[in-house]
């Protein structure tokens, strides 16, 4: 399982890029804008660890529609021996239906060896609302339905089941320099329940640089006897932006 032990050495790279409108007229596209991390951990002397901890985000708006991409990856190894093999990564397309609500899809997929399930892939539709939407505070939460399989990492069955499906994103620009960050994605379903919230601090040291200090947690609700339903990252990092 993973520790809840903080990563306190490495070096960690997060990459931000933006394409703006070059056109004004209504019918070009906004562009794709993303924001990707890479942190590496590699221990050497009386503790053999590696960590490799990537992380991808893009959106893009055309008119009414804004698609977003989220990937991830987590790696770990202590003395040779694997402790974390995450991977995850989601698609969302919303339709905007006012100025305030939108419906979406979204597809997500994640992959870890070492929690109670090998795989929980999912495919879901529903409504969104946006609370706040300034250049202060984004607040947007949503809710649907959908179906996902996942296989069952000891008896290694896959099944299939109805989820409901909700989320929430919160941004909030405490001062010119400080943003606090909050996503919570929650699955429910008969076979069980995946809850996951990522919070985390940005403070910029520059116009380029920022310390991130982020803490991500999982909880699965119906695991195998013998397997933890909890599972926490805490990660410091150094980020720079263009």
């Amino acid at each position: 399982m993973i520790s809840s032990r903080p990563f306190i050495a490495g070096v960690a790279l997060t990459l931000a890029a933006g394409v703006s409108q070059a056109d004004t007229t209504p019918a070009t596209p906004a562009g794709w804008k993303g924001k990707g991390e890479a942190g590496i951990v590699f221990a050497r002397g009386n503790t053999d660890a590696d960590t490799i901890n990537l992380k991808l985000a893009m959106s893009d708006e055309v008119d009414r529609w804004k698609h977003s991409l989220d990937m991830a990856a987590l790696r770990a190894t202590s003395a040779g021996v694997k402790s974390a093999d995450r991977y995850m990564a989601g698609w969302q397309s919303d339709y905007r239906t006012s100025a305030r609500t939108f419906a979406f899809g979204a597809l997500r997929y994640e992959n870890d060896k070492f929690s109670a399930f090998d795989y929980q892939a999912s495919a879901s539709t529903g409504v969104g609302y946006k609370f706040y939407d300034t250049d202060t505070i984004k607040l947007s939460g949503q809710a649907g339905v959908g179906y996902r399989r996942l296989k069952n990492s000891v008896t290694g069955d896959a099944t299939g089941d109805a989820v409901f499906v909700a989320g929430m994103d919160y941004e909030n620009n405490l001062t010119a320099s400080t943003k606090v960050l909050d996503k919570f994605h929650a699955e429910s379903g008969a076979k069980n329940t995946l809850l996951a919230n990522y919070l985390g601090i940005e403070v910029k040291m520059s116009d380029a640089l920022a310390l991130a200090v982020g803490f991500d947690v999982r909880d699965n609700t119906k695991v195998p006897p013998g397997v933890k339903k909890l599972d926490t990252v805490s990660t410091v990092n150094l980020v720079y932006a263009f």
